[in-house]
């Protein structure tokens, strides 16, 4: 039991990374001896010191030599902004390393854990594995597919509703259910809405006011991304700036931001090309805030890993939106399942979390 209770603490240290470390992983490392903690450490800022040498640090050699050292993810063995962790390590003269997961990096990939072993360090690898994975999900899936985990966060009414007729939809949910999705903005490498929600709400989509961000870095802001397939996009819309990226399949050009021509055969924007070049641009968690219809594309593509729904205890009536445009569903064979994998209050409403689990 020690020795999860070790892994444990490592990986919430590793989740005080989780607004401020992309496009790296979150990580958190604990180092102890005879059965005691020595040092604490985690991954603060992409950069900057790994969770080992943060640890490390706090120690002196004779104080590491023979510790065992508990890391969420596998040590890396490549030198990148900083050198190896695994090298450290070895150095440091600690005795064990239990290690939850190997990084799906392919520069890394068993490679540290290989460097260890050749230095005589004993390692078990697997301590806590999928507590594990839930810290980096995001990061996980893009060295493993070449995509971005893709979250859609939708505010709808008990009767399933997420806007007036008009398209009038602020505010459906309660300031809690605000103040929530704002850690989920400011987790995420890139914030995606469609044209028609930027023409209705104008929308700035920024991160302001986490509780709990960090006190010591400044407010990281996601990349604002519009899909707008016929560039219909207003010259003074709020969500406009030289770093917003307007994915259109437009020849046209436009002033005011940057644009990504990425037309499919249908002449709409090739949504799974999008998501395929945000991972080059090394996103590794992707945030869709945006109405039915780019949500229904979406969803009816296969490309949306997890529904984030909160449920106001609200009527809208049967003449305001939905949460989906599908148009091609006529029958319950056409219907799409999700798993609900969490339930949660958030103030006055409901937050349900969800993936599809068939697409057809």
């Amino acid at each position: 039991m020690f020795h999860e209770a070790m892994m444990a603490r490592a990986i919430q240290l590793a989740e005080r990374g989780r607004y401020t470390t992309a496009p790296n992983p979150n990580v958190g490392c604990v180092i102890t001896k005879q059965g005691q903690i020595l040092a604490e450490g985690w991954h603060q800022r992409a950069g900057k010191g790994h969770a080992e040498v943060n640890a490390l640090a706090q120690l002196s050699d004779s104080e590491v030599n023979g510790a065992e050292c508990y890391v969420t993810l596998e040590p890396c063995s490549h030198t990148g902004k900083t050198p190896p962790c695994a090298d450290a390590l070895i150095a440091k003269g600690i005795r064990r390393v239990f290690i939850a997961m190997i990084d799906p990096n392919p520069q890394v990939a068993g490679k540290g854990v290989a460097k260890l072993i050749q230095a005589g360090i004993d390692v078990t690898v697997g301590l806590l594995e999928q507590e594990a994975e839930q810290l980096n999900r995001g990061f996980i899936k893009r060295m493993k597919t070449g995509m971005p985990l893709i979250r859609s966060k939708i505010a709808m009414s008990l009767d399933g509703r997420t806007a007036m007729d008009s398209g009038e939809s602020q505010w459906i949910t309660g300031a809690d259910a605000r103040q929530d999705v704002q850690k989920l903005r400011a987790q995420s490498g890139a914030i995606i809405t469609g044209i028609g929600t930027v023409i209705a709400d104008n929308p700035k989509m920024t991160v302001r006011d986490v509780s709990d961000y960090p006190e010591t870095e400044s407010m990281r802001q996601p990349l604002r991304l519009v899909v707008d397939s016929q560039l219909m996009m207003p010259e003074k819309a709020a969500i406009l700036s030289p770093d917003t990226i307007i994915a259109t399949s437009s020849e046209q050009d436009f002033q005011g931001a940057t644009v990504w021509k990425l037309p499919n055969e249908t002449g709409q924007v090739d949504l799974a090309a999008l998501m395929a070049r945000l991972a080059e641009q090394q996103i590794n968690d992707v945030l869709i805030e945006a109405g039915a219809k780019l949500n229904g594309a979406l969803l009816q593509a296969g490309l949306i890993d997890e529904l984030i729904i909160y449920m106001a205890p609200k009527v809208m009536g049967d003449s305001a939106r939905g949460l989906f445009h599908l148009p091609d569903m006529h029958k319950m064979a056409d219907n799409i399942a999700l798993t609900i994998n969490d339930i949660r209050a958030v103030g006055q409403d409901w937050r349900i979390t969800a993936t599809p689990t068939q697409i057809d």
